[in-house]
């Protein structure tokens, strides 16, 4: 697949994301229940191809079981029964967790289950030896997961709930997307510097200092291996995509995207547009807004260095990602 086919609404190659099975409505939770998520379901199912997770039905455990809870030290935790501490599975989840996280080349992001000793991505409770529980540790499955693919875009589901994260998770997958199809193809210097070309404003919304470090990296490319420096390049690229994109960040790139236009619209058009940028600041409008009033303009004035800019479209418009930016 070419790296220029994992478009946000082309249609083109569903990506696999991995995502706890309880969430995808399966019965697999202690009690034999769910946790149906109507978003994940409904409208990233719509855009995506899942992979389902229950690391405790996948070690023979049933549904339902015995509850678990997470006990010890907080960084190496054991899976215990809640009621019956007698029953130990760590072994078998640290195994399974150990095995599986290495075999997810395929997926291009994981959405977890939040709170669970085994998917939990973050502030889990640990149980002292007092029953006393500390809200900072990490399931045993998240975590493995996590430091077996380090540039894999994760997220909890109630994270999801989160206008900004969630936007943040789904064009950061799709990035992730987008560097794996240019693996695929073969890493080239050509490949390497046209992907950093495309996603420039995108990286300018979330850190411009960081950007131009970026470029002084791949200046690197006829002394250092190509491998080796592909690998820190994405690295990076995936550490600043994590940052916020700020509301003021936004109004610098929406300016400077404004300037491909400065020669080809009248003054009246340039004023509107001024206008909704600086509304955007204000927060009187979303994202959306100045976005869609400048694609309606590159529609009449293309341009082929914004036609290929992934800040123009991240992620697929029905998604409605920007709306509440």
């Amino acid at each position: 697949m070419s790296n220029h086919s994992v478009n946000a609404d082309s249609g083109a190659g569903r990506i696999r994301l991995g995502v706890s099975a309880c969430l995808l409505g399966a019965g697999v939770r202690f009690d034999g229940g769910h946790k149906r998520n109507r978003f994940i379901i409904e409208e990233l199912g719509a855009h995506f191809e899942f992979a389902a997770f229950c690391p405790e039905m996948a070690i023979g455990m049933g549904a339902p079981r015995p509850p678990l809870r997470l006990v010890g030290d907080v960084q190496a935790p054991r899976a215990v029964g809640s009621r019956d501490r007698s029953l130990d599975v760590t072994g078998l989840l640290q195994t399974y967790s150990a095995n599986t996280s290495r075999r997810l080349d395929g997926l291009c992001g994981f959405v977890f289950k939040k709170g669970s000793p085994s998917c939990g991505m973050e502030r889990v409770k640990v149980y002292n030896d007092k029953g006393m529980p500390q809200h900072d540790g990490t399931g045993i499955f998240a975590r493995a997961v996590q430091q077996a693919n380090p540039l894999l875009p994760v997220e909890e589901e109630g994270r999801l709930n989160d206008p900004v994260l969630r936007e943040n998770f789904i064009a950061r997958v799709y990035v992730f997307a987008r560097w794996q199809a240019l693996r695929r193809e073969g890493l080239s210097k050509k490949g390497l510097i046209d992907f950093h070309a495309r996603h420039k404003l995108l990286l300018m919304a979330h850190s411009p200092a960081d950007y131009r470090d970026l470029g002084r990296v791949l200046a690197r490319l006829d002394t250092a291996g190509l491998a080796a420096l592909a690998a820190c390049y994405i690295e990076r690229v995936m550490q600043v995509l994590k940052l916020q994109a700020t509301r003021k960040r936004h109004v610098n790139v929406l300016q400077h995207i404004l300037g491909y236009l400065r020669k080809h619209i009248d003054s009246t058009n340039r004023a509107d547009l001024v206008d909704v940028i600086d509304a955007y600041r204000h927060g009187r409008v979303p994202l959306v807004v100045p976005i869609t009033l400048l694609q309606h303009h590159f529609r009449s004035n293309p341009h082929p260095y914004i036609s290929r800019q992934v800040y123009m479209n991240p992620h697929p418009r029905d998604l409605k990602l920007r709306n509440q930016l």
